[in-house]
């Protein structure tokens, strides 16, 4: 299917959606789109599922779905390519070759009515590939990473429900020294955009190893020398959680929540509350958080918490009861402060080694794994427990005795009806299963490479491990996997999946809709050989494919927007298509290379234009709910 028939298509599916009946929506399941055997469905972003919608008359309606590409990173709308990258005086980066460097991973969407107006806010996660073909984290002397960018996009609504982009202008960061890979995000509950940095290279500083002090140097590198015009890059200005207003007239302002902590923030998300957040904490030995604002709506000032996993069973995904430390209390311009006085990890911890200090635990030092695979012996210094709960948030919460041992924690999000939070956990792996001599091992559960999705219970009426109540009613209780959202590990098969096709495999993006009663789940595998999007019924326990992406591509910037006007979306992008998994077989791989660059063509490099196939839209055809 081309292009044109693709959007046209939608159109007729969106303006038969829109033509609502009399009577009340009842309930929404969706039919399945299967797993892709043929190389150009192999290829192709696509779905061929419909939403059937119960209303209360006891009539059904069946609304077929389809993708729409609002724009790729590439298309120009405006004097630029959308997903340009910009430093901090509005200067376009360019890469060694002399070429613009334009994003091809946009992740996180927010699609917000401001006041009658339409914008949707969109990440760019990294940069991946070079104009002239060349992988940019490969090439000689570049940088492993770039300084990153989100845009905000002015978005027109056809009365048959299209959504068009008009116009794509970047979001200014140089307020705050800049952005640093912004995973996951969305929309808070007033209507402001929440975003993330998950801050791989830059967290890791002073005793964590010389492969993470490469990294550490190399993202420092690239911030100073391309974004901030040689001015020397502060790690402590990177990992936070950022949240971006959207003004009527499509200008932006921009925060960073120092007081939410620091870590490798794949998203944080706010409960109903509209005070209580919970984060992903994206990598190896990492942890749960919880905030809690002292004010609604206002994220400027509150108390971070890490949870505590006492294990129940191992079976499976594993259960468990959740304690919480808290870490600290702070305001925004506290920690900001903080970190303007040029603090430094070695003014924050001592660290030794078990051969420097043999004695270590009687002088008062404890070892910790938090953030990957290695052990760090630390002491606290005295008086800086609010740098250590905000500058090194992950671990601190190791150093207090929370649990650091999750694997790949991803996405999140709420049912605010039955109370449960839903957390991804990308790779049941690693710290989750029994480790020999690690300073802690609370999380024993099977490995799973597939992963799994928890479901956490939440209430009131908690209080902390130092016995101090929490002023929250969403706090979790109780975490366990309900069994159709638990991966399964296979034998490699013939297109060299490593995981059971017909179930959800390493999930990432994560997004509840009330009116649907429905979580939807966006894969970024390494085991599925097309990544998929899911829809789970938390009332009926029913999991249904919905979207296929094209192989290799990461499902991202999912966000659900139950009711716009009399139309419903599941915004979906992709990234990174053509990155194929290593367990599939070499003719598979290329059967499709040959086939991607037929029907993708290249460019003025010659690159192949498939790798350069990164798209921001939605999923299309349902009417308001």
């Amino acid at each position: 299917m081309t292009k044109l028939s693709l959007l046209c298509g939608t159109a007729a599916l969106a303006l038969t959606a829109g033509a609502a009946l009399a009577a009340d929506i009842v309930s929404v399941e969706f039919t399945d789109t299967p797993a892709p055997q043929e190389t150009a469905e192999m290829l192709t972003t696509h779905s061929k599922s419909s939403a059937i919608v119960r209303y209360s008359d006891g009539t059904t309606r069946e609304f077929p779905l389809s993708y729409v590409s609002m724009f790729k990173t590439t298309d120009k709308l405006g004097d630029h390519a959308a997903a340009q990258l910009f430093d901090a005086k509005g200067e376009p980066l360019m890469d060694m070759n002399g070429d613009p460097v334009i994003a091809e991973t946009p992740d996180a969407n927010s699609l917000l009515n401001v006041d009658g107006n339409l914008f949707m806010v969109t990440h760019y996660e990294y940069d991946w590939i070079l104009a002239n073909g060349g992988e940019a984290r490969r090439a000689e002397g570049w940088y492993s990473r770039m300084p990153m960018s989100m845009s905000v996009t002015s978005v027109e609504q056809g009365e048959d429900g299209m959504l068009k982009a008009s116009s794509v202008k970047p979001i200014d960061f140089s307020g705050v020294d800049g952005l640093w890979i912004p995973c996951a995000g969305g929309p808070t509950p007033w209507n402001t955009h929440l975003g993330s940095e998950e801050d791989y290279d830059l967290y890791f500083q002073a005793v964590s190893g010389e492969k993470n002090l490469k990294k550490t140097t190399e993202g420092l590198r690239a911030l100073s020398e391309m974004y901030l015009g040689g001015a020397e890059a502060n790690p402590y200005h990177y990992g936070y959680i950022p949240e971006v207003t959207v003004k009527a007239d499509g200008s932006t302002e921009v925060v960073k929540h120092y007081s939410m902590g620091r870590a490798t923030w794949e998203l944080a998300r706010v409960m109903p509350d509209s005070r209580t957040a919970y984060f992903g904490d994206d990598g190896d030995h990492v942890a749960l958080f919880m905030y809690v604002a002292d004010t609604a709506e206002d994220l400027s000032a509150g108390a971070l918490y890490a949870a505590r996993w006492n294990q129940v069973s191992g079976e499976g995904g594993g259960s468990a009861t959740l304690d919480w430390v808290k870490l600290g209390h702070a305001t925004d311009a506290e920690v900001k402060a903080i970190i303007d006085s040029g603090v430094t990890f070695d003014d924050i911890f001592e660290s030794t080694t078990a051969e420097a200090t043999p004695d270590w635990t009687a002088q008062g030092y404890r070892m910790i794994r938090a953030g990957h695979s290695g052990d760090e012996i630390l002491r606290l210094k005295d008086g800086m427990e609010k740098a250590a709960a905000f500058l090194e948030s992950r671990r601190y919460a190791g150093y207090l005795g929370a649990t650091t041992e999750f694997n790949k924690m991803e996405g999140v999000d709420a049912d605010p009806k039955k109370k449960n939070l839903y957390v991804a956990m990308s790779y049941s792996e690693k710290g989750m299963q029994t480790e020999e001599g690690a300073p802690q091992d609370h999380i024993q559960v099977e490995k799973i490479v597939a992963g799994a999705t928890y479901e956490v219970a939440m209430d009131g009426g908690r209080v902390d491990t130092d016995g101090e109540a929490i002023n929250s009613d969403w706090v979790g209780t109780a975490m366990r996997v309900p069994s159709a959202l638990l991966g399964e590990d296979i034998p490699v098969d013939a297109l060299g999946n490593v995981a059971h096709p017909d179930k959800v495999a390493n999930p990432d993006n994560l997004f509840f809709s009330p009116a649907m009663r429905t979580l939807f789940i966006g894969e970024d595998s390494g085991t599925h050989v097309n990544n998929f999007v899911w829809a789970y019924n938390v009332d009926t326990g029913k999991l249904t494919r919905i979207l296929s992406q094209a192989s290799g591509a990461e499902a991202t910037g999912l966000q659900v927007v139950d009711n716009l006007n009399g139309h419903a979306y599941v915004m979906a992008n992709n990234q990174h298509q053509g990155e194929w998994i290593s367990s599939m077989p070499e003719d598979v791989v290329a059967r499709l290379e040959a086939a991607a660059i037929e029907m993708y063509g290249t460019n003025a490099h010659g690159t192949p234009n498939y790798k350069l196939e990164a798209h921001v839209g939605y999923l299309g055809g349902m009417p308001g709910l």
